[in-house]
């Protein structure tokens, strides 16, 4: 799931630096070769039963470093012959079995900041990062809006689901109340527990980083606002939002709990400062979009269990889906302009 990438790399320090002239220079070549290696042998990775067996006070700082240096799958086979260089990182050909990918060294100067497997297939389409996806987002984007406000299917599918919400005020009041609620409470933990806080962040972003969502930095305002979009609605509105909350809104709703509860530690004000503040519509828009989803699923299981109908519920569900992408869609350019602004 990728909510939000572009403020967690941000705060990570993970953005391309765009100066890759040094990176030809053969003796960091040389350091990520040595990481690479050093990686591949478990010599600069924590153990997951160690992290989970730390002390509290040990326990952030081995969380953070396995963030950063993953435990290698077992069975990679490396090839440290052809490396490949791109800005800060360098990457080696790479597989597991018959999985093949590339083993990712980020380097820092000559310091290695993260090292970690990215099997083939992970990372974004190609396509997405290219000029031309990039206006045809803008142009969905205008056609979309422009549809909203003509009498066409979007516009009477937008009426609907504002209906919808207003016939279950009391159900998405609550939904509201609590997601948001529930990250406020992680935001507030995040105070008292500021260096598992961050460790929590690094963790996340190297998810992301590993996925290559950083990749879109760069590319301009159009291209990262559509793979930000693509990333909320295919990962976090379709897979983790809509598909759980298909089996009677239950399972979405506790996903999405433990989701806003982490979401809040790991982009608490206490983390994030007066970036915070700037981000804030940001949070809004797109925790709204899976409020909405989780909202549909338990609207399904109202309408399920009092008789109206699997099918009907269907309906509503499939309303708020509707609504949560239009959420993000204004989110994605609001967040894509932001973290422009803040680079």
């Amino acid at each position: 799931m990728r909510l939000l990438f572009g403020l967690w790399l941000l705060a990570l320090g993970c953005f391309p630096n765009g100066n890759a002239s040094w990176a030809w220079a053969a003796p960091q070549v040389e350091v990520a070769k040595g990481a690479a290696e050093a990686w591949a042998k478990g010599e600069l990775s924590p153990r997951l039963e160690e992290v989970l067996r730390a002390p509290p006070e040990e326990a952030p700082r081995l969380l953070e470093r396995y963030a950063f240096f993953p435990a290698p799958p077992k069975g990679l086979t490396l090839n440290l012959d052809s490396p490949r260089v791109e800005g800060n990182r360098v990457l080696f050909p790479a597989a597991v079995g018959d999985r093949v990918g590339e083993v990712v060294v980020v380097l820092e100067g000559r310091e290695v900041k993260r090292v970690y497997f990215r099997p083939e297939g992970l990372a974004l389409p190609g396509y997405l990062l290219t000029p031309a996806a990039g206006w045809g987002f803008l142009l969905l984007s205008v056609f979309w809006i422009f549809l909203l406000f003509q009498p066409s299917p979007f516009r009477a599918w937008l009426l609907e689901a504002l209906v919808l919400l207003r016939g279950y005020r009391g159900l998405y009041l609550f939904t509201n109340l609590f997601l948001y609620g529930l990250f406020g409470l992680g935001a507030l933990l995040a105070y008292g527990m500021p260096e598992m806080a961050r460790a929590v962040q690094a963790l996340f972003g190297g998810a992301l980083e590993a996925i290559g969502l950083e990749e879109a930095m760069g590319r301009g305002i159009l291209v990262l606002a559509g793979v930000i979009f693509h990333w909320n609605f295919s990962q976090g509105l379709f897979l983790t939002g809509l598909i759980p909350a298909l089996l009677l809104g239950i399972p979405a709703f506790l996903l999405n709990a433990l989701r806003y509860l982490v979401f809040g530690f790991a982009l608490s004000p206490a983390l994030l400062g007066s970036l915070f503040l700037a981000h804030l519509p940001t949070l809004v828009l797109e925790l709204q979009a899976y409020i909405l989803v989780t909202f549909g699923g338990l609207v399904l299981l109202a309408k399920t269990a009092g008789g109206e109908g699997y099918r009907k519920g269907l309906r509503a569900l499939l309303l708020t889906f509707y609504l949560g992408a239009l959420f993000l869609l204004l989110a994605a350019w609001y967040e894509a302009w932001e973290v422009s602004v803040l680079l």
